[in-house]
């Protein structure tokens, strides 16, 4: 078991070990498989290290939410600075890599009112930033945003994703091919076929 280190490389490493721990049980058993006790042993340090850098368990939840939260802004930001960023948009959407997580964390904040606020507000800048992007990418496209409000491509855009992903889930896939075929056809309409990503260049 590891102990409380003085050198500030050894203390960063048990931090996220215990973050790293935190998530793979959360994916693994659900989030009331979470202790403080659980989270140690998976992590392969004394258990007091747990309140130490985190206090209440729900600070600990919080931090993995906040970690999870930082790289999907990191990710949205890449695509809407990408080539071609509605077919980066469109595949980052589709990527349902941290869907499960996303599920625990919704039925974890219906028991606490710190992750529920946590990730009501972290869904409001996140989605004010798509929106804001999206808006931006249909306008130099000479897209008429009075037809086509970028609010409702995104949500539209974001709903079908999910949706079928779900539906992936559990084996069903009941046109999923022609719903894809529709929007990649409209994206296509707007950039052509999808291309190596990359960088946006200057307008």
């Amino acid at each position: 078991m590891a102990s409380i280190a003085s050198d500030g490389g050894d203390e960063s490493d048990a931090r996220t070990a215990l973050l790293d721990a935190t998530q793979r049980l959360m994916l693994s058993e659900g989030y009331a498989a979470v202790t403080s006790r659980r989270v140690a042993a998976e992590a392969g340090v004394n258990p007091g290290l747990v309140y130490y850098y985190f206090g209440p368990m729900d600070e600990l939840f919080l931090e993995v939410f906040r970690r999870s939260a930082a790289r999907s802004l990191e990710r949205q930001a890449e695509a809407l600075a990408s080539e071609q960023p509605l077919w980066a948009l469109w595949d980052l959407i589709r990527d349902q890599t941290n869907t499960a997580l996303n599920v625990e964390f919704l039925a974890l904040g219906n028991h606490r009112k710190a992750v529920m606020a946590e990730m009501k507000e972290f869904s409001l800048r996140f989605r004010r930033l798509q929106f804001e992007g999206l808006s931006t990418i249909l306008a130099a496209y000479g897209v008429d945003t009075s037809q086509w409000p970028p609010e409702a491509v995104m949500l539209l855009m974001d709903a079908a994703a999910r949706f079928m992903g779900e539906e992936r889930s559990y084996g069903l896939n009941l046109g999923h091919s022609h719903t894809i075929t529709v929007v990649e056809r409209l994206i296509g309409q707007l950039e052509g076929k999808r291309r190596t990503r990359g960088r946006r260049r200057a307008r």
